[in-house]
């Protein structure tokens, strides 16, 4: 029986949680308004970068269009000229391909937007062990189930067939609305405590740690 495993991406493959923050608040410091803290940006991440900036400003400055965009075009600028600097987190490469050999179908479901997402992707040669990919710019954002349900659409799956991995509770919720199991990461923004409160069924504290709970499909025989 196939079973496919959808990965999120900042904070689960990428360590990318420093780049975020700093070029969040550089954005807004550029648009002239005060820069949320290290923990408000923290806890948007995963979100879909302009429901991030709208949960960052407060009423009346989320309905000015002008500052909004320009507070986006600041923070894809700032972001870009640091994405060089994103790293993968320790053994995320050869777990990956491992769970191929496994017999796994993988995908990735993320905040980020396609193109983002494929330069991360094809910077790390890591695009042809994804099957299916979902981003924040072709369908609803996160804790919305719609990544993940058309996700198993597109790969014909079921829901006992498919599993999330996160770092953030929104990676969790989602996963909880498409009634899916859901499996936590301790290294990126969320503490292990908050995953498993919020409904991972466990929370691993390295990448390579998932090969224990993904065990091979077929035989070796």
């Amino acid at each position: 029986m196939p079973q496919l495993i959808l990965f999120d991406c900042d904070g689960t493959l990428t360590d990318s949680h420093g780049l975020i923050v700093s070029a969040m608040q550089q954005a807004f410091t550029l648009a002239g308004i005060e820069p949320p803290t290290n923990a408000a940006v923290s806890a948007i991440i995963g979100m879909s970068l302009r429901g991030a900036v709208l949960a960052l400003l407060d009423k009346k400055q989320a309905e000015t269009p002008a500052l909004v965009e320009k507070i986006l075009d600041g923070y894809r600028d700032s972001y870009r000229e640091s994405e060089q600097q994103i790293q993968l987190f320790p053994h995320v490469s050869e777990t990956l391909a491992e769970l191929r050999e496994r017999g796994y179908w993988l995908g990735v479901v993320t905040g980020k937007s396609h193109a983002g997402l494929l330069r991360v992707l094809e910077s790390f040669n890591l695009r042809d062990l994804f099957l299916v990919l979902r981003t924040a710019d072709c369908t609803h954002s996160k804790p919305h189930p719609a990544m993940v349900l058309e996700c198993m659409a597109e790969m014909g799956v079921s829901c006992n067939q498919t599993m999330v991995v996160g770092d953030a509770l929104f990676d969790i919720q989602m996963a909880n609305a498409a009634e899916v199991g859901s499996i936590g990461v301790s290294f990126g923004v969320a503490k292990s405590g908050d995953l498993m409160a919020a409904g991972a069924q466990v929370v691993v504290e390295d990448f390579s740690a998932l090969l224990d709970h993904f065990q091979p499909l077929h035989s070796s025989d």
